[in-house]
Formats: C-alpha cells, sequence, structure tokens
C-alpha cells in the first residue's frame, strides 16, 4: 500500500503476461529481467514522487500454444507480496524458458483472460490494478485451443465475452473500472489492434513484429503505473 498525506491507502497489483514461446529467445531475457527489478525500481520510482510504497503485489502469466504445447502452454501464479516474495518470485521468472509455440500466433487472449480474473486487491481507498503484456507476435482468435487436453474450463467463450470480462466506461467488468489499466507491448496485429481500438483504459506500445521487445523503453512502464497513482 502506499500512504500519501492525508493518510488515504493505496494498493498495487501487476500482472505480468510474458510470451514464452521460441520466438521470443531473443527478448525473453530483457523481460525476464525488468520484471526482477520492477520491485526495485518502483519504489525508487514512487520516492522521487515522495510517495512510500509499503505493499506491492505482482502475478506471472506465462503463455504459449495449448494446441502446440499442452501441459507447457500456460503457466499462472498467485499474487506474489512484495518484498516478502521476492526469492519466490525470482525462482519462478528464471524459471521462465522460451520454447515451443507452434505457429506464429499465440494464446495470449486466454493468458489475458487469466489476468482480467485476478483476485484484485479490493480493499484500500486508492488502488490501482495493472496487466502488463509482452509479445512478439499476434494471438489466435480465443477458443482456438479447446480441442487441447488441458484447455480451461471456465475461460470465456469469445472475444465478446472477454471484452465484457475487461468491461468499460459504460458496463463495468470484473475489475474496477477507475483502477484499471492494460499496457501492451505488442505488435501492430489485428488481435491486440482490436483490442487497443474497443478497450477502455488500454496503452499500446506497439513493435515490429519479431523485433521490437529490445527496443522498448523499460521506463515506460514504470512511468504509466506510477503516473496513475
Amino acid at each position: 500500500m502506499v500512504f500519501n498525506k492525508r493518510g488515504l491507502s493505496y494498493s498495487v497489483d501487476v500482472v505480468f503476461c510474458i510470451d514464452a514461446t521460441e520466438s521470443m529467445d531473443p527478448f525473453l531475457d530483457v523481460v525476464k529481467e525488468n520484471a526482477l527489478n520492477f520491485y526495485q525500481d518502483f519504489m525508487d520510482v514512487m520516492e522521487q514522487k515522495k510517495k512510500k510504497v509499503q505493499q506491492l503485489r505482482v502475478r506471472v502469466v506465462a503463455f504459449r500454444d495449448y494446441m502446440a504445447d499442452g501441459r507447457e502452454a500456460m503457466l499462472v501464479t498467485d499474487f506474489f507480496e512484495l518484498p516478502e516474495q521476492s526469492e519466490e518470485l525470482e525462482l519462478c521468472i528464471r524459471s521462465i524458458e522460451a520454447k515451443g509455440g507452434g505457429d506464429a500466433p499465440e494464446d495470449g487472449l486466454e493468458a489475458l483472460a487469466y489476468a482480467i480474473k485476478s483476485d484484485w486487491n479490493m480493499d484500500s481507498d486508492r488502488k490501482r490494478h495493472v496487466i502488463a503484456l509482452w509479445s512478439d507476435d499476434g494471438t489466435h482468435e480465443l477458443g482456438y485451443g479447446k480441442p487441447a487436453q488441458n484447455y480451461p474450463r471456465g475461460m470465456a467463450k469469445d472475444f465478446e465475452q472477454l471484452t465484457e470480462w475487461w468491461g468499460s466506461k459504460y458496463a463495468p467488468g470484473i475489475m474496477d473500472e477507475s483502477a484499471k489499466r492494460l499496457i501492451l507491448f505488442t505488435p501492430s496485429k489485428e488481435s491486440w489492434t482490436t483490442i487497443r481500438s474497443n478497450w477502455n483504459n488500454v496503452i499500446h506500445y506497439e513493435s515490429e513484429a519479431g523485433k521490437g521487445i529490445a527496443g522498448f523503453d523499460y521506463e515506460q512502464i514504470l512511468n504509466a503505473i506510477s503516473n496513475t497513482i
């Protein structure tokens, strides 16, 4: 939590959705190091803003392709409370390897669905719920992987329902409308541009397919979060 001079409490929950397919091999180490450095870097930014951060939670969703990768298609963790569970988070992040994926698109929409349905902190006076997603390509249509034996039950049935889960200023979804933010570090592919055009509270840093991750300025995600608190 963050406390300001008026005594209001703030909580910050962040879900990192990371494309862990083989094509991400040139960039995955950069993404992983950013995730591992996030706690201290975020603390430093907030200190510069004269706000003391007392609690920050981070969750990890690493995604591949249900049809191609079976049981290794999706890694989904609970929230790690930082800094208390920094070692557990580090072990999780360092265990992610770039492999599999099959065809070019991946199951990024299912990863987003997991993230949206996170156990967000709803108790604080002021809160921020952030999903940050990295990928070097587009996604399959939601439900493409349904024939796979391990495709999750309770998944959004299609993109329209996923959009309902996200919600809008006209029809609130699962997340807190004032708290939620989605930050995309992805190519300008149809799946991601559709989200950018139709969902609210989305920030999209575009990249060229297969080449973009390393070129992003890590400070962008820190600023996108810290500037809204």
